[in-house]
């Protein structure tokens, strides 16, 4: 096995660690309370028939290690969404039985993306609960993976089609196609979290807001695009361990839409520990980030 699969073999041993494993890495860096999320792939690549059970599975695992670890864990539901009122209803059954803090989506759901009208049952029912839904990127579409990635080492494709860049980008766009497409003129009161510092966007949030916004209104959005990134969008650092990036999103975000995440096991818990502590923020900023402000939004 080379060091590269090896550490992939580590990696996958943490994620299914729910237990003793993963206190320590906590323990050993600060971290109070981990929220618990299940990676991709996800149920998001099945058909209904074959999602929902296997959701119900993943969710009642980590309702185990929370119960098994009172205080320690939280936990974004996993939501069959190929049927997006089986998805409320799990959305729900997390939130009140279990006490999980909102769902985790990761990337389009065969091909679709999640401003299509098919999917307004899930955002319907994550405000009603007043939960948060966290966006997180998956690898794109065969046809996108095809278009703008072949023609390089496999491996070097593979990469800036995910993590390298591509993901990121296609995270982005999905973001502001919420936005545009009136998701949250409908939904006012739903809050969506993305990952990776803003997944782009604060770096290109005033041109798109300058671009995009006039057409969209035309269409008939009722604010700006960048007023709704501001009232209805979260971001967290998670696997993003340089200052730049950061000090960029408080300039544009502001300190209250900032959490702090990992991404652990894909990053170490002391990569971001030793990010924070090199980090030079207001004592009140350091505590929104921290802490403060997945207290309030999670309800933690």
């Amino acid at each position: 096995m080379n060091t590269a699969s090896e550490e992939m073999a580590k990696r996958f041993a943490k994620l299914s660690n729910l237990g003793d494993e993963r206190i320590r890495d906590m323990d050993k860096a600060g971290i109070d309370v981990q929220v618990l999320s299940h990676t991709i792939p996800s149920p998001e690549l099945l058909d209904a028939s074959r999602a929902v059970p296997l959701a119900q599975r993943i969710n009642n695992e980590m309702a185990e290690a929370m119960r098994r670890w009172p205080g320690r864990f939280s936990a974004f539901a996993t939501l069959p969404i190929a049927d997006p009122t089986a998805a409320a209803g799990e959305l729900e059954r997390t939130v009140r039985d279990l006490r999980f803090v909102g769902a985790m989506i990761n990337g389009v759901t065969q091909g679709r993306f999640l401003d299509d009208p098919f999917f307004s049952p899930i955002f319907e029912r994550a405000e009603s609960l007043g939960v948060p839904l966290y966006l997180h990127p998956a690898p794109p579409p065969e046809v996108i993976q095809k278009t703008y990635f072949s023609g390089l080492d496999p491996v070097l494709g593979r990469v800036l089609s995910i993590a390298g860049w591509g993901w990121h980008a296609e995270q982005g766009l999905h973001t502001i196609r919420l936005i545009a497409s009136g998701l949250f003129d409908r939904f006012p009161k739903l809050q969506i979290i993305i990952g990776h510092m803003g997944e782009m966007i604060p770096f290109f949030l005033a041109r798109i807001n300058a671009v995009v916004t006039p057409v969209a209104q035309r269409a008939g959005l009722q604010r700006s695009v960048a007023d709704y990134f501001h009232e209805n969008v979260h971001i967290t650092t998670s696997g993003i361990f340089t200052a730049p990036p950061l000090y960029l999103a408080l300039e544009v975000v502001g300190a209250d839409r900032i959490l702090f995440s990992v991404d652990y096991p894909y990053s170490s818990n002391d990569q971001g520990r030793q990010f924070l502590d090199r980090l030079s923020l207001s004592p009140a900023d350091f505590e929104k980030i921290t802490h403060g402000n997945a207290e309030r939004l999670l309800k933690l």
